[in-house]
């Protein structure tokens, strides 16, 4: 492919970095990136993305755009509540970048539809916000050998680390399971600051685009905390984990499988 005038003054500032230039921004539009989840994580990824001119961006999300939400959602807008999250956020993605070809499912992952919907896909971007669909993903990247990158935020923290299946420390690497119930809040437990999901969301959109351009280095075998009142990043060395339920030596885990989700009582919570 070859780029139209009106591309190459759109992505201009990409272009003239020595890095990316010509080549690497048709690499982009032919590229394909699947989000899992429309709100915090997702929304500035999706956003980022698509300006970015990301060929193809999958959405995959089942709720619909509550008031809550726009605290730190920022794709969703306050004439969005009630509209489906998935065509609220095509139609911000479609309106920065006509370019762009937004690809929406309207569903919940789970362990039987999620590979048939990843596979098509060259890179995921986990947005999720809860373990089950994070353990999930982690497991249905593994088997499909799709690089990711996870995330997770609550209150004042975040974290972050990108997976290359079979060959760098995966999620199941960190935590073999989820935690038991009354071990971690969910952000509409515990709360969460709206900006924390913007920096977390922003860094998933950028090691997705170095993943698809060949660039820098990745967070692989990184996890990379965020300490949003400290203003401190942390980066932790993690090496993959030779007893892992999934990827190591002898594994546990050869089919997918969708792990109970667990809820939280503050009173008795111990986080």
């Amino acid at each position: 492919m070859s780029l139209t005038e009106k591309q190459i003054e759109r992505y201009s500032r990409h272009i003239i970095l020595e890095q990316v230039g010509g080549k690497g921004q048709e690499k982009l539009l032919r590229s394909k990136v699947l989000i899992i989840g429309a709100g915090g994580l997702g929304a500035p990824a999706g956003l980022y993305l698509a300006a970015a001119g990301v060929g193809t961006i999958g959405i995959v999300d089942c709720d619909k755009v509550d008031l809550t939400n726009l605290q730190r959602q920022i794709i969703h807008h306050t004439s969005d509540v009630g509209v489906e999250k998935i065509k609220s956020a095509e139609n911000k993605m479609r309106a920065i970048n006509p370019d762009i070809t937004v690809q929406t499912y309207q569903t919940r992952v789970d362990a039987k539809n999620i590979s048939d919907i990843i596979r098509k896909y060259d890179f995921v971007i986990d947005g999720t916000d809860n373990f089950p669909a994070k353990f999930l993903i982690n497991d249905a990247c593994y088997f499909e050998k799709i690089p990711f990158s996870h995330a997770g935020i609550l209150r004042f923290h975040g974290q972050l680390i990108t997976v290359l299946p079979g060959e760098t420390t995966c999620y199941r690497c960190i935590f073999s399971a989820p935690p038991p119930a009354n071990a971690v809040p969910s952000c509409s437990q515990a709360g969460v600051l709206g900006v924390l999901a913007g920096v977390i969301g922003s860094l998933q959109a950028t090691e997705a685009i170095k993943y698809l351009l060949g660039l820098g280095k990745l967070l692989t075998g990184t996890l990379l905390t965020y300490d949003a009142l400290e203003m401190n990043f942390r980066a932790v060395k993690l090496n993959r984990n030779p007893n892992c339920p999934l990827c190591g030596g002898k594994p546990k885990i050869t089919e997918l499988k969708d792990e109970e989700q667990v809820v939280c009582d503050l009173k008795n919570c111990k986080c």
